[in-house]
């Protein structure tokens, strides 16, 4: 397989997992309104933390793949998202095998420095004028190195990777106090 072929595949991928992401976000939301929503989000707690490893650990592998593989060479703020990134799939993987449900207190920190460089970094290839000075000339921030369906992009993928770590651990039957 070519590159293009696992461009698209992980494009795909991200699509679906942001669709999924966006249903659990909802079903929350709506959890103590709906009957429904209780039901999707019961169904889905048991998986949430797993899920959320298997997330993680793909997205790291992923970014390894396209940088080492591929030769994509990261940005400065593909570097800062993976700094937030790798740590998540290490400590979801374990708390996943041990059932750790408080993993929320390190995942919910990591995730969401995650979001906002994620969003900054995809914000910035759409309008590079935004950049306050911490790209690098020879790896542009703005770069982008491939983008499927009009808007999925490297930091695009991050953002839906951190998202769904967001609200994958914060689910009322995945956590305790």
């Amino acid at each position: 397989m070519n590159n293009e072929t696992f461009e698209l595949f992980f494009s795909m991928l991200s699509v679906a997992l942001l669709a999924g992401t966006l249903v659990v976000l909802v079903a929350r939301m709506l959890y103590s309104r709906s009957t429904s929503a209780r039901a999707i989000i019961s169904a889905f707690a048991p998986w949430a933390l797993p899920l959320a490893a298997a997330v993680t650990t793909t997205c790291a592998l992923g970014s390894l793949y396209f940088s080492e593989i591929v030769n994509y060479k990261p940005c400065r703020l593909c570097w800062f998202q993976r700094t937030m990134m790798y740590p998540l799939a290490i400590l979801l993987i374990v708390a996943a095998l041990v059932k750790d449900k408080k993993i929320w207190r390190y995942a919910v920190p990591l995730a969401s420095i995650g979001i906002t460089i994620s969003t900054y970094h995809w914000f910035l290839e759409r309008f590079p004028n935004l950049d306050a000075g911490v790209c690098d000339v020879d790896v542009p921030c703005e770069f982008i190195w491939f983008q499927h369906f009009g808007f999925v992009t490297l930091p695009f993928m991050a953002l839906t990777g951190f998202l769904a770590v967001l609200v994958f651990t914060t689910l009322p039957n995945t956590q305790t106090e």
